[in-house]
Formats: C-alpha cells, structure tokens, sequence
C-alpha cells in the first residue's frame, strides 16, 4: 500500500499528527518535497516535538524514514535536528533514516539570499519563513547546486561547489551589496554539518526495489498544501516546490510506483501563514479568540497563523488537486466555545457568487458569503466514537463531507495520538 498524506489548504492542516498517528501501520516514511520552512507538530509517548526536515514516522520503532531527492536538504538544520530528537530518547541511525544520494544541498547562502530578497520587497515581501527554500529552487532547476552522493568525493565536490560560490557571489555583492562567501566558511560548514551526515546517505533504488519486492508499506509525507504549490497554488504567494500528491513517487526517488491512497488532511476552520489573500479570514477579537483556543502559531516562525471560518471553496479545490481518496479533518474540539459555526461556503466575485475557486489574481477581491451551523457546546476530546459525538458535531462532519465531496475518514478531536476517531 502507497499512501500520500497532503495539504488541502495552506499548510498547517495536522499532517505531522496525521502521520505520526497511521505510521504504525507502515514499514516506510518518506519526505519528498520542500525544506525546513514548514513544521509538522507531533506529541507521543517521547513529548512534543516541531520536525521541519525528519519525516514524522521517525518515532516509530521499526519504520525507516527517508528524505527523497525532492527536498531541500540543509546540512546544519537537518543534523540539528537529529540531534534534538535524539536528546528526547528518540533513535535515529542511519538503519532507521535514509537520505537520496540525489537530494540537493541547501548552501550557506540561499539562506542570506533568501533574507536579503525579503528585505528588498519591504511592504511587497512574500512572506517567506527566510530559510532559504525559494533561492534554493531556483538554484536546483538552473543546475547550480551540489548532490548529497557528492559528498564522498571531498576534491571534486569542492571543485565543484567552488565554481558555484564564484557565480553566487557575483550576486551577493553586485545586487544586494553583501559580503561574499568565501572558501574557507565553505570547508568548516563542510566539516562541522556534512561529514556527520554521510552516513545516512546513499543510492535508494535498491532499497525500494526491495520493499516493491517483500510489499512494504509506504508513506510519502507532504509539507504545505495545495495553495502553496508552485503550480495549483494561489501564485506568488506559495513555497518554491510542489506540494501535490502526483509529485510524491517523482520526490520520493520511485516515479515507477503508483500512489493507492492519498488523504487530505484540513482542519476543521481554516488558518494561514504568511501573506496572500485568504478569503475566509476573521479579525479582531474573533480572531483572537480562536487562535488561543487552537494554539494558531506557526511551528517554525512562532508567527501568529491568520485565522477564519471552514472555507469550502478552497477546500473543494485542494481535495481535487489532490486527488484525495479520504480526508482527515484535525482540530474539532476547538470549535467547542462556539455557539453557532460559520462556514464560509461560497465567494463573491465581483458582485456574483461562486463555488469554483478563482483564478489568483481575482482572490483580492473575493468576498466570503457564509452560512451557520449549531453548534455542540460541550467537550468533545474525550470521544473515540463518531456516534458518540453531540448531534451537531457529527452533523458539522458530514456536512462538510457533502460539501467537499470527500469522505472524512478520521476526525481528530486533540493533539495527542490516540485523539482520534476513525469512521
């Protein structure tokens, strides 16, 4: 079984709780897209950790986790990171965590440049988490990085990094008027974060031959969502990489396997980080109220997420750009203070109202029509069964399955990993 867990929304949707949680039925965890700029917040038996790189299945005993040729593979935050879970009791050796020898090096400098392009924009800026991921794709499709595999020949990688350092700091210092790179930081940032990394590197195409060969299960982990996805997403304001389900076996290093399930994960009202439109967005002390009651800030930035009601119209569209065979809706038990829920469940565009999500440019001037629910009133973090839940929580669950058309296959009710409940 291949099974792809995405994004629906913006990102932040409870991915990392997702996986943490259907891991135990896997044999492999792969991450197949992006970097350290988003994070998947996970709390188990170990407490409660922010992974911006390591898959989420690296708790599991017995499950290997793998970081595909499609991520931006940062040397000092990914062994930063290792290191932070092995502190909490975690293991993580190169039998339990595999690294393609084909994945990309994020360099020193993407991140600087990636800094110093947010401070151009000013008031323009695209609400980068500046660490380095929009540079870095740019660098990767003009073939100006260096290959992880590269590492185990330390003279001709670099020959070859030097070559690269001489063009980028025609940039550093020409455009934006830094200070250059220069071959010496290069050697220590080699030594200090590469070299404990080899290890872990290495040629995946016998490893998933094998487990194509014995039937291992896989799980291909997204970051982000549809509407940051260079392609589908709500342009220019998305990540560098796409985020969508198709491009999981490409990311992974296996475009010979094929995806059997790919669930959708959304949580039960909507919330962004960074900028671009966001239609469904409350303000003020509507806003404040539900971002405490969900604990809305951004696992990588500590930035407050943008908050709003269930926004139906994205939703639709995520769950299709996906090809979502199931949905996991996350965070219900928030929605418990509220007397009546409001649904955004159609925009308005230019005086007329629609169900089909608008072209980017036309987001601007969206407006949300919105409709009400009743609400429950009463704790729900307790319930392990769908028909324990109040009447109208279970009616606010199929009725926004009716209005996505996905079937919502689990429904989280708490952080923790047994807070759930599977229909």
């Amino acid at each position: 079984m291949n099974t792809a867990i995405v994004g629906i929304n913006w990102g932040d949707e409870g991915k990392g709780r997702m996986v943490d949680l259907i891991s135990e039925d896997f044999d492999v965890v792969v991450r197949y897209q992006g970097g350290g700029n988003a994070g998947h917040t996970v709390i188990n038996e170990f407490g409660k950790f922010a992974l911006h790189l390591l898959p989420s299945g690296i708790f599991r005993k017995g499950v290997v986790s793998v970081i595909g040729n499609g991520v931006a593979a940062d040397p000092e935050s990914l062994l930063n990171e290792i290191r932070y879970v092995r502190d909490k009791g975690v293991s993580v050796t190169p039998d339990n965590l595999k690294i393609s020898a084909r994945a990309s090096l994020l360099l020193p400098w993407h991140k600087a440049l990636d800094c110093l392009e947010e401070q151009r924009l000013a008031d323009k800026k695209y609400g980068s988490t500046k660490q380095g991921i929009a540079p870095f794709y740019s660098d990767k499709y003009q073939k100006k990085t260096v290959l992880a595999g590269e590492l185990f020949d330390e003279k001709a990688f670099f020959e070859h990094l030097e070559s690269i350092m001489e063009w980028k700091n025609l940039t550093l210092e020409k455009v934006y008027g830094a200070a250059p790179t220069t071959l010496d930081s290069l050697r220590e940032w080699y030594d200090t974060y590469c070299v404990p990394l080899m290890p872990f590197i290495g040629d995946l195409d016998d490893f998933y031959d094998d487990c194509k060969e014995l039937g291992k299960n896989i799980m291909f982990e997204a970051q982000l969502g549809s509407l940051r996805d260079i392609d589908y997403g709500i342009h220019p304001y998305t990540t560098s990489s796409s985020t969508i389900a198709a491009y999981a076996p490409i990311g992974a290093g296996c475009p010979h396997m094929k995806l059997d399930e790919i669930i959708g994960v959304v949580k039960a009202y909507s919330t962004c980080v960074g900028e671009g439109p966001f239609v469904s967005e409350w303000f003020g002390e509507e806003a404040d109220k539900l971002r405490e009651a969900g604990g809305e800030y951004g696992a990588k930035t500590g930035r407050p997420r943008r908050v709003g009601s269930f926004d139906v119209v994205a939703t639709r569209y995520g769950v299709k750009v996906q090809g979502a065979t199931a949905v996991a809706l996350t965070k219900m038990d928030v929605l418990s203070y509220m007397d009546k829920i409001p649904v955004c469940t159609k925009y308005i565009v230019n005086g007329s109202r629609t169900e089909k999500f608008p072209f980017p440019s036309l987001l601007n001037s969206a407006k949300p029509y919105t409709e009400y629910l009743p609400g429950w009133g009463v704790d729900i973090s307790g319930v392990r069964k769908f028909e324990d839940l109040p009447k109208a929580a279970q009616d606010y669950v199929l009725y926004i399955e009716k209005q996505i058309g996905c079937y919502i296959k689990y429904v989280s009710v708490g952080p923790e990993r047994d807070s759930i409940i599977i229909r």
